[in-house]
């Protein structure tokens, strides 16, 4: 029983994991360029298959990405360069990570913003709250005195309800 357990799970867990869709017919000759390709594919998005990298994705354009990720590096070029061809010619979107400046600094920033602002948005509507059970608490019962018992039942008596007995429980 527990050698089929381990199975399965160990069955589980490996197709669980992305396979790389890097086609033999892809890979550069140089495995240190392939390295880089590969690491530089890893980085990149598929623009088919969104959050995915095109080192994951069987996507055609995927395929294509990786050809010119691949020609580029044979090319001579740094990562860095072939990343900034990339941008330009498809945009940040391309990039798993965006890069911090301009509008994507606000991109990077309005999880947190709406963490803080949503524990202020929690704070004040708990202290309103509070504030609100405070006040409308009833203030504690003050016993009748004997005039106004006295009047009670005279008014009482002079109704035409005779049921009532207790006119402090009323």
């Amino acid at each position: 029983m527990r050698k089929a357990l381990a199975f399965s799970l160990t069955a589980l867990l490996l197709a669980a994991t992305p396979a790389a869709a890097v086609q033999p017919d892809e890979v550069l000759p140089d495995p240190a360029q392939e390295a880089r390709a590969r690491e530089l594919s890893k980085e990149l998005r598929c623009m088919v298959c969104q959050n995915q990298s095109i080192d994951d994705s069987d996507a055609p354009l995927a395929r294509d990405l990786r050809l010119l990720v691949r020609e580029r590096i044979a090319q001579g070029e740094s990562n860095q360069q072939v990343l900034d061809y990339l941008v330009a010619r498809y945009g940040e979107f391309v990039l798993l990570r965006p890069t911090w400046h301009g509008a994507n600094v606000i991109l990077w920033l309005a999880p947190f913003a709406v963490l803080v602002f949503g524990g202020l948005g929690l704070v004040v509507a708990y202290r309103r709250r509070a504030a609100q059970a405070g006040a409308s608490e009833a203030p504690a019962t003050v016993p009748l005195s004997a005039e106004e018992e006295a009047r009670l039942r005279a008014a009482l008596a002079e109704a035409p309800d005779e049921t009532a007995r207790d006119v402090t429980k009323v």
